[in-house]
């Protein structure tokens, strides 16, 4: 929280953030684009199943992009984007199949950036797989339905549940804070002209204000 100590998480809260950890998966069915884009966060997840992706044959040209960030500096201090490009060619993926954009501050510049590069590469997809954390899938489509119109996007996440990932993460105060953070963008973002409007259900949007009242807000951007 805020106040910098650490509370148990309620059973309420965890029933509340599961609620808003289903709305932020979109549910699309996983299938061929013409290439994907993995935006850089502080989970080197992201990166991991981008490679899978890959291997599986669903994209022939992934993008990493994303600078650094007060949450990230500290666990990919040479960037986010970087740091990925190097697991994923760890894990296998040639170089050649692989973009690097290093410059990207927020989801709104991880989308424009990567466009500008596959253009600038000679690739103007008509589809493309977005590659992302679990809880942010909706708001990076809805972010490039904005960015970039013209073009189909299916969002993917790493399909671990929700309690899974909470412990794979190992802070689950911070990420459903995170996680209240991302919806409170989807509200607010299309009125300011950076996405696209996403329906929030009655139910979502009474988990969000409990989880609010509860003090998960260290990620809520001033309204």
């Amino acid at each position: 929280m805020t106040d910098g100590r650490s509370r148990a998480v309620t059973e309420e809260q965890r029933r509340n953030a599961q609620v808003i950890w289903d709305y932020h998966h979109m549910g699309h069915e996983l299938r061929p684009c013409d290439a994907a884009v993995a935006l850089g966060c502080n989970d080197l997840g992201v990166s991991t199943y981008a490679a899978t992706l890959y291997e599986s044959g669903l994209f022939p040209t992934l993008v990493f992009t994303g600078g650094n960030s007060p949450a990230t500096s500290g666990v990919f201090p040479r960037g986010e984007a970087v740091h990925f490009h190097e697991h994923a060619r760890a894990l296998g993926v040639p170089a050649d199949a692989m973009l690097l954009e290093p410059n990207a501050a927020n989801t709104g510049q991880n989308i424009a950036y990567a466009r500008d590069l596959l253009t600038t590469a000679g690739v103007r997809p008509r589809s493309v797989l977005l590659v992302t954390m679990p809880y942010m899938e909706r708001r990076a489509f809805a972010t490039c339905r904005k960015q970039w119109p013209e073009t189909e996007v299916v969002c993917a996440s790493d399909p671990l549940p929700f309690d899974a990932y909470l412990k794979a993460m190992g802070d689950e105060e911070a990420v459903i804070s995170m996680m209240v953070g991302d919806l409170q963008r989807v509200i607010e973002y299309p009125r300011l002209g950076f996405a696209i409007s996403q329906y929030v259900p009655e139910d979502v949007h009474a988990a969000y204000e409990s989880l609010v009242r509860d003090g998960f807000t260290d990620y809520l951007i001033a309204s």
